[in-house]
This record gives C-alpha cells, sequence and structure tokens, in this order.
C-alpha cells in the first residue's frame, strides 16, 4: 500500500482538527505536563546533590582504606619489633606483607627507621602519603587522581600509630584501593539513584495532588467554559480552601458568572436592537403622516391651533429626530453635536411644555435661568439631556414618596462662569437610592425605580461628554435629587476670531 502525504490528512498539521483529534491520555499529561517535569527536576537535582556530596564522601573512604592498611601495618609491625634481636623469617615476612596487602613496612621509632618486612622491595615508588593531617581539598584531588589514573603504581604511605610518637610506613600498590573505590562509587551512584528516584516519586504524587490537580482543574473549567461560556454547568466550583488555588478558584468563579451575565445582558440588547430597528421603520412612517396632517394646522384660522401648533411640529420634529438616530446608542455612540448659541430659558420652557406637569399633582416646575443667557451646545441634544433629568424627577415625585411638610418641586437654575455654562436640575423627591447610586450612568442598573433601564442618564451623559462637559450627582443637605451639568463653550480658533474682530472694526 503507498504511503500517504501528510497533506492528504487535514489533521496532521492541526491535531485539534476533524473527529480525528484526541486528547493526550492521562498518563501522557501526567508525565508530559507540569507534574512530569517537576518529576524529573526533583531526579536531576537530587543527583547534582549527590554528585557534590560524592567527591569529599569518596575522599574521605579513600582516607579510611588507607587508615585501615596502616592500622594493620602498625599492629604487625608492633609484634615484629618485640621480637627484638630476633629477626623475622623470610616466609613468616612474605605472609605478613600479603595478610596486609603491602610489600614493605616501616618502623619509625625514636628517631630511627627500621625495615620490618620487605619482600619483592620496587626500586622506587610513584607517589607518597602522609596521613598524619590532610586537608580536604588535597584529600578530594588525591582520591579523583586515584580513580582516574591509578591502578598500576606503587604508594608510600605513613602516619602515626595511635597517639604516640612512633610510627608506621608501608609500600604497596595502589590497585586494591582503585578497586575498592570503585566499588564504593557504583554502591553511591546505586544509592543515589534510589533516593532520587523514591524522593521525586513521594514529591510527584504530594505535589500532584496538592498543586497540579487543582491546575488542571482550574485549566480544564476554562477550555470548558471558553468552548461554551453560556453553559451553566461549565462554571468553575472550588473546594472552600484558604491557599493560592482556592482563592484563585474562587475568582475564577466570579469571573464565569459575570461573564456568562454580561453575555445574557448582550444577548438581550441584541434582540432589544433588532426589535427597536423594527419598531423604527413602522414608527417613522406613522411620524411622517402626522407630521404632514400637523403642517396643515398652521393654516387653521384658529387661535387656539395657532397658540399650540408650533409646539406640536416641534414635537414632532424632535420625534422624527429620534427615530432617526434611535440606533445611534446601540452602536455606542452619539452623533457628533451641531453647536450653536442656544437661549437656555426657551429650551427650559419646551421641557416644560413636553413634560405636561398636571396641576393637580401640586409638582411646580421652576426655571431660575436669566432670559439673555445662552449656552453654545446642540440644542436638541441638551434638551434630551435637561428633559431626561426633569422626567427622573417627576417621576420620583409624582410617587408621593417626598420629604413630609416640603413644596414638591423641580427647579432648572443656570449660570454662566467665564467660558462654562452650568445648569442645575434639582428636585425635592425622595432621593437616589444606594444602588442607583452605585451604578450610576449604567445601562439597565443604574435606574432608581422598579422597571427602570437607566437608559435616560446614560443618554445624558453620552450628549453631555460629547460637548466636552461634565455630568455629577450632587450630595445635597436636604431631601431630592440634584445634578449639575458643566458645558464649556467651543475654543475660538484665530481665523475666527479675526474675521469677527474685523468685522465690529
Amino acid at each position: 500500500m503507498p504511503m500517504r502525504d501528510q497533506g492528504d490528512n487535514p489533521s496532521a498539521e492541526n491535531p485539534a482538527a476533524g473527529e480525528g483529534a484526541r486528547a493526550p491520555c492521562p498518563s501522557a499529561r501526567m508525565f508530559g505536563g507540569l507534574s512530569g517535569k517537576l518529576l524529573w527536576l526533583t531526579v536531576f537535582f537530587i543527583m547534582l546533590a549527590e554528585i557534590l556530596i560524592f567527591f569529599p564522601s569518596v575522599a574521605s573512604m579513600r582516607l579510611r582504606w588507607l587508615q585501615d592498611r596502616l592500622n594493620t601495618a602498625a599492629a604487625a609491625a608492633i609484634v615484629i619489633d618485640g621480637l627484638q634481636p630476633v629477626e623475622l623469617p623470610r616466609a613468616l615476612q612474605k605472609e605478613t606483607l600479603e595478610a596486609t596487602g603491602t610489600k614493605a613496612i616501616v618502623l619509625r621509632k625514636e628517631g630511627t627507621s627500621r625495615l620490618l618486612a620487605t619482600t619483592d622491595m620496587p626500586a622506587s615508588v610513584d607517589e607518597a602519603y602522609d596521613l598524619t593531617d590532610v586537608p580536604p581539598v588535597t584529600a578530594i584531588r588525591d582520591a579523583l587522581d586515584t580513580l582516574m589514573f591509578g591502578g598500576s603504581r606503587i604508594i608510600r604511605v605513613y602516619g602515626p600509630v595511635g597517639d604516640t610518637s612512633t610510627g608506621v610506613e608501608v609500600v604497596m600498590k595502589d590497585r586494591q584501593l582503585r578497586t575498592a573505590m570503585f566499588a564504593y562509587s557504583r554502591n553511591v551512584l546505586l544509592l543515589s539513584v534510589l533516593i532520587s528516584l523514591f524522593t521525586a516519586t513521594l514529591i510527584f504524587f504530594a505535589i500532584n495532588r496538592i498543586l497540579i490537580g487543582p491546575i488542571r482543574r482550574l485549566t480544564g473549567s476554562m477550555q470548558q467554559f471558553s468552548s461554551d461560556p453560556e453553559n451553566p454547568a461549565h462554571i468553575y466550583i472550588g473546594d472552600g480552601g484558604r491557599d493560592e488555588l482556592a482563592v484563585a478558584g474562587r475568582n475564577l468563579t466570579s469571573m464565569q458568572m459575570e461573564l456568562q451575565k454580561t453575555l445574557k445582558q448582550q444577548k438581550n440588547l441584541a434582540a432589544l436592537g433588532l426589535a427597536v430597528s423594527k419598531i423604527n421603520h413602522d414608527m417613522r412612517n406613522i411620524l411622517a403622516s402626522a407630521q404632514l396632517m400637523s403642517d396643515r394646522l398652521v393654516d387653521v384660522d384658529d387661535p387656539m391651533v395657532k397658540s399650540f401648533a408650533p409646539k406640536l411640529l416641534r414635537t414632532i420634529d424632535r420625534a422624527v429626530g429620534y427615530t432617526t438616530e434611535v440606533l445611534s446608542y446601540g452602536k455606542a455612540s452619539e452623533s457628533a453635536p451641531r453647536r450653536r448659541p442656544v437661549r437656555l430659558l426657551e429650551l427650559t420652557q419646551d421641557v416644560k411644555d413636553m413634560l405636561a406637569i398636571d396641576p393637580q399633582s401640586g409638582i411646580e416646575f421652576a426655571e431660575q435661568i436669566g432670559a439673555e443667557l445662552e449656552v453654545d451646545a446642540d440644542g436638541e441634544q441638551l434638551f434630551r439631556v435637561i428633559h431626561n433629568l426633569c422626567r427622573n424627577a417627576l417621576q420620583a415625585l409624582t410617587s408621593g414618596e417626598g420629604a413630609a411638610g416640603s413644596a414638591r418641586r423641580i427647579t432648572v437654575s443656570a449660570q454662566r462662569v467665564g467660558s462654562v455654562v452650568s445648569i442645575t436640575v434639582d428636585d425635592t423627591g425622595p432621593g437616589m437610592p444606594l444602588k442607583a447610586r452605585q451604578n450610576l450612568f449604567a445601562a439597565f442598573r443604574g435606574s432608581a425605580r422598579s422597571g427602570g433601564t437607566g437608559l435616560g442618564l446614560t443618554i445624558a451623559r453620552e450628549l453631555v461628554l460629547a460637548h466636552g462637559g461634565t455630568i455629577a450627582l450632587v450630595e445635597k443637605p436636604t431631601a431630592g435629587t440634584q445634578f449639575r451639568i458643566e458645558i464649556p463653550d467651543r475654543p475660538v480658533s484665530l481665523d475666527d476670531y479675526r474675521s469677527r474682530t474685523h468685522i465690529e472694526k
């Protein structure tokens, strides 16, 4: 069967594509993931520590081995020395040397040296070692030298016998010493491997249970939630611990729940936008017909009709303008303001007429605005701002929850300070509840009444910010709610200033 190229398999480049993609098995994730890395790192570091310990330990082992040979030779030397003046037979000397593993034994006593036993005495020695006081660095150096280059050298070793002034000296081959050092190194290596594997395994399972397991649960929850964020079953459920991972799990749960809530709101907003666009299409047609009919009212020769016709026309024009821009909020932006000087008192009176406050309600509407005060703003957008604030105030006063014995009043005041016009909308209602204050200017969360959407304040804020101004809730000692709007004049360009001054001259 011919081999198929990887290009014929769409999952060759992307293993996650198609139905053939498989998640790695648990053992592969365990040993190839973070826990596997921890296992091998533990083994590596323990072996590194054992290697660092090995050098002084093998040096100590070499000194002990040499000291044992020296002690054995010293015991034989003392016995032989006690036989003076009888000389030890050659056969017995050979047996003594074979028992001690040496080629010659010399006893140093009272400033003299005596050769007690010897056989096949070499002509020269390759190395000499004094075991009286060996520094650690020298011991390690000599041990490494024996391991790498020893095995066929003749060495001379000498040192004291116990705490006396008597010394003993032996001549021997270092083959047995090197063999013993290799055996010791092999045992240390095997023991180090066993200790490292055992320790790493314990650490592996402990960390895997305490750390890796919860992390794997967190990552798994993130992957499931990202694949289907609207499914409540994919929200992470922690174990209620107090460590850092438990805190991270609780934060992840809170974030996922908040994200699901936001996604649900966005989905509702999308459905609402579609519904509004459909309603807006038909509403524009209805308002266009009403606009044509209202135009004919201007020709009616009736004083009452002539007084209300202009206000009715302006109201319908505003409604037509609103239907044209009704989807601007859904696009997260309002149209740029078309600024011009606007008489604020006239605009406020239009707001009063639009509110149509029932005279029997006992609610007053007061304007504290100079007749000549003008604001540099888009008249229609500023009308929407003040109308939204006054309508909220009227709804609060209509609820009948104002302070006992106080007048129910809406007051709109304004003044100019330099190039900034400050507008205040004040009421004597029950005030704004705490939840509405915490979510001020937030759509669908900042409403002060049941069933409200909070869009009025959100739209007002966006329109004021488009003018480069500010809007804020003002704390007041008495009951009620007060908003302050500050709108600056547009900066005048140098060319406009020169043209104006030229015309005035």
